[in-house]
């Protein structure tokens, strides 16, 4: 499955000639193969759970927040226990909005400035892929997991919320549950966040589109990692941990571009070839 998925986008541009149709159904299949990775190993809950990692970004949190994990550090300064503030509605939605921010940003550049397309797609793609292999390697629960659990109490009966659920039933309502079990996919798949290094390559893509449009992923992408973190979503090691991953892929870039380009002329002769 994940074999053919990963060759899906490679066999299209062989078969098909290049067009802002094709650009755009080549990064469609290439999530399908990043979804098929992703959400494989949550196919087996039980082997799942029996792997994953939960303690060390425990640990590393604490050292970060001097002694409190920083998710719940910030939910008992603001969160009220009786209702959810207006803020608190902002970082759920801002949340919920990224899924669409990557894959806009990609189409911006594809409408804006197609010359940049291709090298702005691979940038997000292999970050998406690149994450997908972590998790496969090191599958790491979130803090809210590990909050259930009741590895991050401390003496304080304030336990670590996951405000995410309990403002989707609010908002959604009855549509709630068929909403999340859609887009749940891999719960233990935190470190990285690839919520937020999908993020901040979007803010670096769109800076390069102009400053109010970087001015603007930036701003959503500082808002999203603050969300994260105060949601219980991901621990701030996790965001380091994007951070890193999306860094390590734009330095890289450069000097990979030589092979991508070679395998895209292998790929053109292909085409031909197979067009007579």
């Amino acid at each position: 499955m994940i074999t053919a998925a990963a060759a899906a986008p490679a066999a299209l541009c062989v078969v098909a000639e290049p067009s802002r149709h094709r650009d755009v159904s080549v990064c469609v299949l290439q999530m399908w193969a990043y979804i098929a990775a992703y959400e494989m190993p949550a196919d087996e809950p039980d082997l799942q759970r029996s792997h994953v990692h939960i303690r060390y970004p425990v640990v590393l949190d604490r050292v970060i927040g001097v002694g409190k994990i920083p998710s719940v550090r910030l939910q008992r300064r603001y969160h009220a226990v009786d209702r959810l503030r207006g803020y608190e509605r902002v970082l759920v939605w801002s949340h919920w909005l990224w899924f669409m921010v990557p894959h806009g940003t990609v189409i911006a550049v594809l409408l804006r400035r197609r010359e940049r397309f291709a090298a702005s797609a691979a940038r997000m793609y292999a970050v998406f892929d690149l994450g997908a292999i972590v998790y496969w390697l090191l599958p790491t629960a979130p803090p809210w997991y590990a909050a259930e659990l009741g590895l991050l109490d401390d003496g304080d009966t304030r336990r670590l919320r996951r405000l995410m659920l309990e403002y989707g039933e609010e908002f959604w309502r009855d549509g709630w549950g068929p909403i999340y079990s859609l887009l749940a996919g891999n719960p233990l798949a935190a470190m990285p966040s690839l919520h937020f290094a999908t993020s901040v390559m979007s803010a670096h893509l769109l800076t390069e589109q102009g400053p109010l449009a970087g001015a603007i992923g930036w701003t959503y992408a500082l808002t999203l990692a603050i969300a994260l973190v105060y949601l219980g979503e991901h621990y701030v090691v996790d965001i380091i941990g994007g951070v890193a991953l999306t860094e390590a892929v734009r330095h890289a870039a450069p000097r990979l571009t030589p092979a991508a380009t070679a395998l895209v002329s292998r790929l053109d002769h292909l085409r031909a070839l197979a067009r007579g």
